[in-house]
């Protein structure tokens, strides 16, 4: 087998093991963790040298059979999925202590590691509904494995959410290929004239995906299912499972419906992102729990991401917007799972996550405390991180293109992302003569959520090499 089918294969036989062998599943889960990223580092190599990548799965051709592809942007979410999932991995480790969400925790975290993996490699619109839907069942049963009365609502709602966006997207893509004859991405894209089919084909399917993806006013789901989650779950859930949807539509976006789309709809993509930001950093504002603050910050930040809809319809901006769009979803990746480990450790450590009961945790919890402030730097957008590459090259896109007002926006939108992280940090860093029973947090839990901050640092030194790989393989 090629890489790319290795890089799907390896996590789902994985799954397979720690299901059927459940005494070696969490040294499956660390081969996983450590081999994986290695193959990632091999394809990056390879298609930066000699460009995007296909492989026919059985050696059936397009357009009857399965299609991987793979080129820059493939490898830059490949790559961000590995780091993120392999040192979480680590983390619950020490976080499941063997008790039956242990047991079924390992084999669907494997099954959404490939379910990822295979959705960033797919090429063909139907495969990236089987990968798609496979990704949110898995999601679901991992929402629910803390087994209370809050999680298993949560997981119901979600699932419900997931199942009426795989329907929506799935009706699109059955008007597609009968107007069509072919579910390739690559040949979709030379459809030639707009058509009603395919107008609606494109409001069924980003119906869909917007919805997956919780994007205000959809995003209903998403903070009970983030904030009740095992941390483990919630930072995936955050980091990676909503970006999976938006990958999609991007993809959609950027191959087949670009020449269909008129302006208006750009924009209001862009206004959906702007509510989404107003909303969801208020909420955070106003949250109780640490984990429902980041919750709802994340909420806001989706709302970013859908700025690149009106920033890449300005023509002489168009590559500079998608590529702070895709470097926003690198860098919110790492800082988003770094801030979700640093809260789980906090309800590891004290048993619960009530903002107004933390005071002075700063000095109870110093890493953790640090990692989530280190975090929260990219997620504000301060220099020297992921963060503010990804905001600096937003507002270089709009004020080329002479839209002055989705830089206020942006700016707004980093002023309430302080405002909410200084709320808690009000707290941590406040003196409280109480003394609170705690339960020591082993260190590689706080050290694993320091290292994915460190990640969302790292980010805004290599900016020049991470944007010659999105670039690699033309995506754009």
């Amino acid at each position: 087998m090629t890489l790319p089918a290795w890089i799907v294969s390896l996590p789902l036989l994985a799954a397979v093991f720690t299901f059927v062998f459940p005494r070696i599943r969490i040294w499956a889960g660390i081969f996983t963790a450590i081999i994986t990223p290695l193959m990632v580092v091999f394809l990056g190599r390879e298609i930066l040298a000699h460009g995007a990548i296909q492989m026919q799965v059985g050696g059936w051709q397009t357009p009857l059979g399965i299609q991987l592809y793979a080129d820059g942007l493939s490898v830059a979410m490949l790559g961000i999925t590995a780091i993120v999932i392999g040192c979480i991995t680590f983390y619950a480790r020490c976080y499941f202590t063997g008790d039956v969400s242990s047991r079924y925790f390992w084999p669907l975290w494997m099954f959404l590691w490939s379910a990822l993996n295979a959705l960033f490699l797919s090429g063909d619109i139907f495969n990236l509904y089987v990968t798609l839907e496979l990704l949110g069942l898995s999601a679901v049963a991992l929402v629910a494995l803390s087994q209370t009365a809050d999680a298993l609502s949560a997981a119901m709602r979600y699932l419900l959410v997931s199942l009426t966006g795989s329907l929506s997207y799935l009706m699109g893509v059955a008007l597609l290929y009968a107007a069509n004859g072919t579910l390739s991405i690559k040949l979709l894209a030379t459809t030639g004239a707009a058509s009603p089919s395919i107008a609606t084909a494109f409001a069924l399917m980003a119906a869909g995906l917007i919805m997956k993806s919780a994007l205000f006013p959809m995003h209903f789901w998403l903070p009970p299912a983030h904030a009740n989650a095992p941390a483990p779950v919630s930072a995936v859930l955050s980091a990676l499972v909503v970006k999976a949807s938006f990958y999609i539509l991007m993809r959609l976006w950027l191959v087949i419906f670009e020449p269909f789309i008129n302006p208006s709809t750009a924009q209001l993509m862009g206004v959906l992102g702007a509510g989404a930001i107003i909303w969801g950093s208020v909420q955070a504002l106003v949250a109780e729990r640490l984990k429902l603050l980041v919750a709802y910050s994340t909420v806001a930040q989706i709302g970013y991401l859908f700025l690149i809809f009106p920033l890449s319809s300005i023509t002489q901006s168009n590559h500079t917007a998608w590529q702070g769009g895709f470097y926003f979803v690198l860098s919110h990746a790492c800082a988003k799972s770094a801030v979700f480990l640093a809260a789980g450790s906090v309800i590891y450590s004290f048993g619960h996550d009530r903002i107004k009961e933390l005071h002075g945790i700063v000095r109870r919890m110093p890493v953790s405390m640090f990692a989530f402030a280190l975090a929260s730097v990219s997620l504000i957008g301060l220099p020297p991180s992921g963060g503010f590459i990804a905001k600096w090259l937003y507002l270089n896109a709009a004020l080329t293109g002479g839209h002055w007002w989705w830089c206020v926006l942006i700016i707004i939108g980093s002023l309430l992302a302080t405002a909410y992280v200084f709320r808690f940090f009000s707290r941590a860093f406040s003196y409280s003569p109480e003394v609170v029973e705690e339960r020591p947090v082993p260190w590689i839990m706080e050290w694993t959520a320091l290292g994915l901050a460190l990640c969302a640092l790292i980010l805004g030194f290599i900016a020049p090499a991470v944007t010659t790989l999105l670039d690699a393989g033309n995506p754009f």
